[in-house]
């Protein structure tokens, strides 16, 4: 009995490792029994036991859904508790209290980020700003750019970008009319809609559905995600990137990366072509030129912002602009789908507000109008939350942590799923409720406990603004137009849901009818 995982775990290496990896991961095992000889961490967070030699906690983890059984061992451990990562220690956050005390009390603290080959090697290796480690510089340029988006429309008024959303949202509705309420898959032609939002702030123009270039491109990004999932391996033991077969994925998702990175700098070099001299900026890529010649011109140096930082501040919000929004708006259709007495209450509330002319277009000035539509979108990102694990965190310097000592560059994860499906705070966690978003008057809940779509504290999500105006525009334009429908006799779609960097929809069809 003593014994009886050694044959899983033989099971687990066999399948998922070659022989040079076996080999690299016996003499591994030698380093680490040195490790657990001399002692590891004092005073920090309790771990799960199962730890096995070399890969830790990995096998116990899945590779499907690792969020809820770190949610299961918060039951056990408690909100705070240790996991190990290969060789290393990653602490692992619970429940929003916790979540909130690290991220907003303690920001700068847990305001780093830990070393990730593949995602470092797709961001330019800190020249971007998600992935990037805290410093000035990177300061400096979430600043610019959180500036340069507002400049753009990332904002309310008359001058936000909600001209281009909806833009996006009379191409959408033509290519749906074009299924004739047959089955289809929204998938592609929400992920060009979405793309076309960010590419009309960054690049100053969008591109056509049938555009066979950008619609490679989109995809290339959406398959991205996958092949960085697939490469956690390289992530944990970065030697594993010069082992033939294993290292595919990886490679396969820094070529995805590459050819976004192309794009851009053509994208780069024609605006320098077309800038007319001294003009008003067309676009995000336009501001950063103009700050970099001034920058130039000014001879200063240190933490200005350079044409390669440029690059990967787009590649990043491509990147985190495109899948994130696709990927909810995917999920809020299927579920209302299969709950047609909520998605009729919420097309009610829009034909309320909107009546019944189809040429007047819902806009973010009817938001408040619209709590019951708000909710039922804000219920979505909640019970199926795309990024349940957020990006890893790691601390800036030595801290004390709830009674824990943490040293400093400790890699820290930021759980959300268990603060989106808390049974504390949402009974019944799995069912779909948008009610659970209103209160007793019938008005959106702002900033509810224990709900934190776009993270917190100093790595609060960058476009998180620019993120609820687009869900909100597309997410009731399309409900007000279509009915979504499962396809007659099809069996009811899995909400496992696939994890990579995000949690998107395993792929699945609808019927959409024009109301």
């Amino acid at each position: 009995m003593a014994t009886s995982w050694i044959s899983p775990m033989l099971d687990f290496i066999i399948l998922s490792f070659s022989p040079v990896q076996i080999l690299t991961i016996v003499l591994c095992t030698i380093l680490f029994g040195f490790y657990a000889f001399l002692g590891g961490k004092k005073n920090f967070p309790p771990s799960p036991p199962g730890s096995w030699p070399v890969v830790g906690h990995l096998p116990l983890l899945g590779r499907e859904a690792p969020y809820q059984k770190l949610t299961e061992w918060r039951q056990e451990y408690g909100d705070v508790f240790s996991i190990r990562m290969g060789m290393s220690d990653v602490v692992v956050l619970n429940g929003h209290r916790a979540i909130k005390e690290a991220l907003v009390d303690k920001r700068e603290i847990f305001a780093d980020r830990p070393d990730n080959f593949i995602v470092d090697g797709m961001s330019g290796w800190g020249q971007g700003i998600a992935t990037t480690k805290w410093s000035q510089s990177y300061r400096e340029r979430r600043r610019f750019a959180t500036t340069a988006l507002k400049t753009l429309g990332m904002k309310a008024g008359s001058d936000s970008v909600e001209k281009s959303v909806l833009e996006e949202v009379h191409g959408l509705e033509d290519r749906i009319l074009q299924s004739k309420g047959q089955p289809i898959h929204l998938s592609g032609d929400l992920g060009i809609a979405t793309a076309n939002v960010i590419a009309s702030m960054v690049f100053g123009r969008r591109f056509e559905y049938d555009d066979s270039y950008f619609r490679g491109l989109t995809d290339a990004l959406l398959l991205a995600y996958i092949k960085i999932a697939e490469s956690q391996a390289i992530n944990v033991f970065p030697a594993l990137r010069f082992v033939p077969v294993v290292n595919k994925a990886g490679w396969e998702a820094l070529d995805c990366g590459r050819k976004v990175d192309d794009f851009i700098r053509e994208e780069i070099q024609r605006h320098r072509e077309t800038a007319p001299p001294g003009g008003e900026p067309r676009d995000f890529i336009d501001m950063c030129l103009q700050e970099i010649d001034k920058n130039k011109a000014e001879m200063t140096s240190g933490t200005e912002i350079t044409e390669e930082h440029m690059v990967f501040m787009v590649h990043d919000l491509f990147f985190a602009g495109i899948e994130t929004i696709h990927s909810t708006l995917l999920w809020g259709f299927l579920y209302l789908a299969m709950h047609r007495d909520i998605q009729e209450k919420v097309q009610a509330e829009l034909d309320s507000v909107m009546g019944k002319d189809p040429s007047n277009d819902v806009t973010l000035a009817h938001r408040a109008q619209l709590p019951y539509t708000e909710a039922a979108l804000m219920e979505a990102q909640r019970v199926r939350y795309v990024v349940p694990l957020s990006i890893p965190h790691a601390t800036t310097a030595p801290v004390t942590f709830r009674g824990y000592k943490l040293p400093a560059g400790t890699a820290v994860i930021a759980n959300l799923w268990s603060v989106h499906m808390d049974p504390e705070y949402w009974p019944d966690p799995e069912r779909f409720d948008p009610e659970r978003f209103l209160d007793a008057d019938g008005k959106v809940i702002n900033n509810p406990d224990s709900f934190l779509p776009f993270s917190a504290g100093r790595r609060v999500c960058l476009g998180g603004l620019l993120a609820k105006m687009e869900l909100f525009l597309l997410f009731a334009s399309l409900l007000r137009h279509f009915t979504f429908q499962l396809p007659e006799g099809a069996a009811e779609p899995s909400t496992l849901g696939c994890y990579g960097i995000t949690m998107s929809p395993r792929p699945f069809q609808l019927c959409v009818h024009s109301r």
